[in-house]
């Protein structure tokens, strides 16, 4: 395991956020407040797999042992002053987040929280560094390195309350309490994705205070919309390589399934597909830009179960409107779809079929669809949907066409260059030529087959 200092972590984040970071530390040590790298960051800096998000606390160290006030983040990123960056605060909570394109940083202040009852949402007051870090779901999650002066302060380079640097060596995920699967049983989901993430089991004692939170009923207490939320997140994890069968399938051998809806398991056909699923969300190289990878990781998983179980899940989770039609009305889908495509001679006809289908399906068809028609559709994905014709539809009205005629030749032209017909702009433009005249005389025609203006029956 690597050895943890501030200089190496800063080594290992994006470029990109170090001035942020530099620019917050200094604020930090001008207000005596410390800031500290916490959490996923630096568990998975000690693992070797890379620094992606940063995660921050601040700390209000004007006398030592203070408590922190929910207002002192928002203090040191206002003191930070970072041009162009955008600050959203969320004063409940104690958060900011810094932001300028795709790029951010978070930043808490140092709290405590209290949960009023199993499975409610926490109330967060304000706290200290160490009642901070216990709160958190397992214990290498609890990590923290001081990154500026008056973080470092009287201690040492890595804060460890929970021995997580001990359960990181044994690959295990631990809670810190009986009580933190009761207080909040969504852990067991963030505790599905980590065990696959980072390839880690539950510890013994961790797994009984699970079961015990199960046999109490504890996992009905919360909302559809917070399991949902972290099913989104389960299905975006596989860029860090998650394997979602893995997940899913860690949740149904501990019965949290069961609990969720009775009668939700894994079913055995969904496996391969959704381990599938993951090693494309996890691909650059397909270049998808899906908004909800979880409603195709939903359609896989979901689509073997009877109507009655499906429509049921779908109601716990949450799940309305058009992502429920879809995910509901998916194995008919898929068969249609991958009969058509079976059929299908030629990779301009491949386009015609899934061009318009949105990410999130085209991501669930290349899961489940048969080798052969798997490796057309991801050679789709990679090549065949980035190819730039040689004409534009101005080139077309130019020419003279005009309303559904443009689309028709662009669409013909399409098929021609993905099937080598069409090679370059004059060969484009002579079809174009063609669809043109072909709707000019279909216009022109008279009953019959006459040209001419058509006459109506009694003519005249």
């Amino acid at each position: 395991m690597k050895r943890v200092t501030a200089e190496a972590v800063r080594r290992a984040w994006p470029e990109e956020v170090a001035p942020w970071v530099e620019a917050l530390c200094e604020a930090g040590d001008a207000l005596e407040i410390g800031l500290h790298l916490v959490g996923g960051p630096v568990r998975d800096f000690l693992l070797d797999r890379g620094v992606r998000d940063i995660d921050l606390i601040a700390e209000a160290r004007g006398g030592e042992g203070g408590v922190t006030d929910k207002s002192t983040a928002e203090t040191v990123a206002r003191k930070a002053a970072l041009p162009g960056v955008r600050v959203v605060v969320h004063r409940r909570f104690g958060t900011v987040r810094l932001s300028k394109g795709s790029v951010s940083v978070d930043v808490a202040s140092v709290r405590s929280e209290t949960y009023a009852s199993p499975g409610a949402l926490p109330t967060v007051e304000a706290g200290q560094l160490e009642q901070d870090l216990t709160r958190r779901d397992f214990t290498v999650n609890a990590l923290a390195l001081p990154l500026n002066a008056v973080a470092s302060r009287g201690r040492s380079a890595l804060i460890d309350p929970g021995r997580g640097l001990d359960d990181l060596r044994d690959g295990v995920l631990r809670v810190f309490h009986p009580r933190s699967f009761h207080d909040d049983p969504t852990r067991a989901l963030r505790a599905a994705r980590f065990a696959a993430r980072l390839g880690f089991g539950l510890a013994r004692g961790s797994r009984n205070t699970l079961r015990a939170a199960l046999r109490d009923g504890a996992f009905g207490a919360v909302t559809g919309e917070r399991y949902r939320a972290e099913l989104e997140k389960l299905f975006l994890d596989p860029r860090h390589g998650l394997d979602p069968a893995r997940a899913i399938r860690f949740l149904s051998e501990t019965h949290v399934l069961a609990a969720l809806e009775p009668g939700l398991g894994l079913p055995p056909s969904a496996r391969g597909p959704l381990r599938r699923l993951g090693r494309d969300l996890g691909d650059p190289a397909l270049g998808l830009a899906a908004e909800s990878p979880w409603i195709a990781g939903l359609r896989l998983w979901l689509a073997p179960l009877d109507v009655a179980l499906r429509r049921r899940v779908l109601r716990r989770f949450a799940v309305r409107g058009a992502a429920a039609r879809a995910i509901n009305g998916h194995a008919k889908e898929a068969e249609r779809v991958l009969a058509r495509l079976a059929r299908a001679r030629g990779r301009g006809s491949i386009d015609a079929l899934v061009r318009e289908l949105p990410d999130e399906t085209l991501l669930a068809l290349a899961a489940e669809a048969p080798t052969p028609l798997r490796r057309r559709l991801l050679r789709w994905i990679k090549e065949d949907r980035r190819v730039q014709l040689p004409i534009s539809g101005r080139d077309l009205v130019e020419l003279g066409l005009e309303g559904p005629a443009v689309g028709r030749a662009l669409a013909r032209i399409r098929v021609g260059v993905l099937d080598g017909d069409i090679k370059d702009r004059d060969e484009a433009l002579a079809l174009a030529r063609e669809v043109g005249a072909r709707s000019t005389g279909k216009r022109a025609r008279g009953p019959g087959g006459r040209s001419g203006p058509a006459r109506g029956r009694g003519g005249g």
